[in-house]
C-alpha cells in the first residue's frame, strides 16, 4: 500500500521485505530517503537505523511503528531516525513528512556504501568504520568504480578506461599499484580480492 501511495506521488520506490534486504539494497545504491517499519523480520527497523548511522550514512530516515509510548519514540530517535510516525496514520501526513525530510539539508547526501565503507561522491572522501581514509583523487575514482560494481569483476582494461581514460594515459600495472594503495588504506578485514587473469572484486 505504501509503495503504491508513494509511486502515485511520483517517487521512484524500492521495497525490501526485511531489514537484511534493506541494508543490501542500500549498499548497492543509497536512496534519497528511507521509510523503515520498526517491526520487521530479522533485523528490525531500529537495528537497521543504527547500522546505517554507524556507517556514516546521512540519508533521511522516517520510522513507522505501532508503539506510541514516549520511550519508544525516544528509542527511535536515539537510533538515528530523523522522524517518527505512529500507526495508524493518514497517507497525507506520511507524504508531508517525507517532503519535509527531503527538504532538510537541501540535497540529500550522494554516497556509495558497502559493508562499513562509505564514499561521499561530492567531497570524494571515504570512511571505513568511521575512520577517514585520506584518499587521493585517483584512489577515490577507482574506489567509486568498485563500489558501483560490488561483487563483480572489474577488469584492468575497464579500470584504465574509466579511471585513466584509456591505455594511452597509463599501463595495466598502474591499476595494480592503485589497488594496492586502496587495500592499504582500507585496512582489515580486506574488501578487495584479486581474480587472477581477470581483475578485481569488491566484497566477493
Amino acid at each position: 500500500m505504501l509503495e503504491r501511495t508513494l509511486a502515485a506521488e511520483g517517487y521512484d520506490v524500492r521495497a525490501a521485505a526485511d531489514g537484511g534486504a534493506a541494508l543490501a539494497a542500500i549498499e548497492r545504491s543509497a536512496p534519497d530517503a528511507l521509510v523503515l517499519d520498526v517491526a520487521m523480520p530479522g533485523l528490525d527497523g531500529l537495528a537497521v537505523c543504527r547500522r546505517l548511522r554507524a556507517k556514516g550514512l546521512a540519508l533521511p530516515i522516517l520510522l513507522l511503528t505501532a508503539r506510541d509510548a514516549v520511550h519508544d519514540r525516544v528509542a527511535g530517535l536515539d537510533a538515528g531516525a530523523d522522524d517518527y510516525l505512529v500507526k495508524p496514520f493518514a497517507a497525507e501526513e506520511l507524504l508531508a513528512r517525507i517532503r519535509a525530510l527531503l527538504r532538510r539539508g537541501h540535497e540529500p547526501a550522494e554516497v556509495l556504501a558497502y559493508d562499513d565503507l562509505v564514499l561521499d561522491l561530492r567531497s570524494r572522501s571515504a570512511r571505513r568504520g568511521g575512520r577517514d581514509l585520506g584518499l587521493s583523487a585517483r584512489e577515490a575514482d577507482l574506489l567509486e568504480l568498485l563500489l558501483r560494481n560490488p561483487r563483480q569483476v572489474v577488469t584492468r582494461d575497464v579500470a584504465l578506461e574509466r579511471v585513466w581514460q584509456g591505455r594511452s594515459a597509463a599501463s595495466l600495472n598502474v591499476v595494480d599499484r592503485y589497488v594496492s594503495y586502496l587495500r592499504r588504506k582500507l585496512g582489515t578485514p580486506p574488501l578487495i580480492e584479486t581474480v587472477r587473469g581477470a581483475g578485481f572484486v569488491l566484497g566477493r
